[in-house]
């Protein structure tokens, strides 16, 4: 790459579950020296396909992806690696002289990326085992308003029912006595220095989310989702308690294999999660000024036209 020319840029698409970035993504892909980068916590796990949106193997043959399958379902996969892969991505791709599109919306890694990630300190199993009692005696929703009064700003971007992240964020507020929240600002900027060019699908009429929501939902169970959830059950190494299997879609199906519930009930309970989900993350895209904002109903072209045309400037 030539040492005079500027940096070439980050882009970054952003967006609540079922609003269309994959596809936004890959035609302008198909037409702009671009490689993707997933930003997805359930994509990154080997067998959660159909579920995950996953781009299929034609798609990825056409255009190159990154941070997909990069791990079993029975391993975690944390913000910090994350963050670690993802730069890792994308200096190779800037070093074909290549330009990153991260897409995906798993806000709390995109915020590790952009914000930082505080040196927090390491889990305590002691304090777990209290932590883990008390939500089998009461619930993690009366341990998340516990979280709520502690750390308002984190427990606001935190799942009532999200047992990871609660009793993570409440032992980082108990071994520290500060917040969580105050101790991330203060981590270092991974991408400083390097322009970043972000964007966001806010569609207009939450109606419209929630009805591809459920559509994309049926979809996926017509492509053999129940089956897919079914080969990771007979494994007999995965439970309920890895963060895999806690992903939206996923858990549910799991609770019914588990004869927890009816494959109706779960197939209900599924599609209410992930417009749940949908909503913290658009919660998330609107307090972001970095991200400008799109209407997935009506900018996919101009969009398109816009990007091409300021990496053409780039000589891109």
């Amino acid at each position: 790459m030539d040492s005079h020319r500027a940096p070439l840029p980050i882009l970054v698409l952003t967006g609540p579950t079922g609003s269309g970035k994959s596809a936004w993504a890959e035609d302008l892909a198909e037409q702009a020296p671009i490689e993707i980068v997933s930003v997805d916590s359930a994509q990154v796990y080997r067998g959660l396909d159909i579920g995950t949106a996953k781009p299929t193997p034609a798609v990825r043959a056409r255009i190159p992806h990154h941070l997909i399958d990069v791990c079993d379902p029975a391993e975690s996969y944390s913000a910090g690696r994350f963050v670690r892969e993802a730069l890792a991505s994308i200096r190779q791709i800037h070093g074909r002289g290549r330009v990153p599109l991260l897409v995906g919306g798993t806000m709390l890694y995109l915020r590790a990326l952009i914000h930082g990630l505080a040196p927090l300190p390491p889990a305590s199993p002691a304090l777990r085992r209290i932590l883990d009692a008390r939500a089998a005696r009461e619930g993690w929703p009366a341990l998340h308003a516990e979280l709520a009064r502690l750390d308002p700003e984190a427990a606001a971007r935190i799942a009532v029912n999200d047992a990871q992240r609660i009793q993570r964020t409440l032992e980082v507020c108990r071994l520290t006595g500060e917040r969580c929240s105050e101790l991330q600002r203060r981590g270092t900027r991974p991408l400083a220095g390097m322009p970043v060019w972000a964007w966001a699908l806010v569609p207009r009429a939450r109606a419209d989310l929630h009805r591809r929501i459920a559509e994309r939902f049926h979809a996926m169970m017509a492509a053999g989702w129940l089956d897919e959830v079914k080969a990771l059950y007979a494994r007999g190494d995965l439970s309920a308690a890895h963060a895999s299997m806690r992903a939206v879609g996923y858990r549910q199906l799991w609770a019914h294999l588990a004869g927890e519930c009816t494959l109706a009930d779960a197939l209900e309970r599924g599609i209410a999660a992930t417009r749940q989900l949908a909503k913290r993350q658009l919660t998330w895209m609107r307090a972001e000024t970095w991200v400008e904002g799109l209407d997935p109903a009506t900018q996919a072209l101009s969009w398109n036209h816009d990007v091409r045309r300021r990496l053409a400037e780039l000589e891109l």
